[in-house]
């Protein structure tokens, strides 16, 4: 079993990294295999919904983005960790997983999300928001912890220092491995969940 965190901070060892850090560790503990992407510092383009990935099965620009699909496709959870910018997550971030997850067509049901979200002071919970809806168009069941996953400063010691975030991190680990190990026992019980051809509708038919 595998997790796959992304740091989508600029910052290789900053805030957001220090959060990831303390949920990959728990995670370690409870018999879980961990890596950490940093992503934050690459050059992103955004989706430009050309479609060519419906074709090659991959994203046209052929960047870290299409590295982490192929990791993620293997992993039985993905974390996504970002600093806050103006009250939501940062542009780098955000062209990442419209990449990710619309180029990917491989079933991402039952694959455990959850994010993480770092802040000197306010923005958290938007941030939060935006970044669970990757999941929950996805089929990923989310992983939750003992209050919103974000943890407050603005050095990694002063996150270090957030005492109550600290203890959401390892939490959220905590319960992030339980739930990958609930999900791969019951899909041996009772298989995944049968699934239905999709449906699109729009708003003038």
């Amino acid at each position: 079993m595998k997790v796959l965190l992304i740091n989508g901070s600029p910052n290789a060892k900053g805030c957001t990294y220090t959060a990831l850090s303390e949920v990959a560790d728990t995670l370690k503990k409870e018999g879980i295999e961990t890596e950490i992407v940093h992503a934050g510092h690459k050059d992103i383009h955004g989706c430009i919904s050309c479609g060519k990935c419906g074709e090659t099965g991959k994203c046209i620009f052929d960047d870290i983005v299409n590295e982490i699909a192929a990791k993620f496709e293997e992993c039985d959870g993905l974390v996504v960790g970002s600093p806050v910018y103006y009250a939501s997550a940062n542009g780098t971030m955000i062209s990442l997983l419209d990449r990710l997850f619309f180029s990917t067509k491989y079933d991402k049901t039952m694959k455990v999300g959850a994010s993480v979200v770092s802040a000197r002071r306010g923005g958290c919970t938007a941030t939060f928001d935006q970044l669970n809806k990757y999941f929950t168009i996805s089929g990923m069941p989310i992983a939750s912890s003992q209050y919103w996953n974000q943890v407050h400063g603005f050095t990694p010691d002063d996150v270090r220092a957030d005492k109550e975030g600290m203890q959401i991190m390892r939490t959220l680990g905590k319960n992030m491995a339980f739930l990958i190990k609930s999900i791969a026992l019951g899909k041996e019980k009772y298989g995944m969940p049968e699934s239905e051809e999709k449906v699109f509708t729009n708003f003038i038919r």
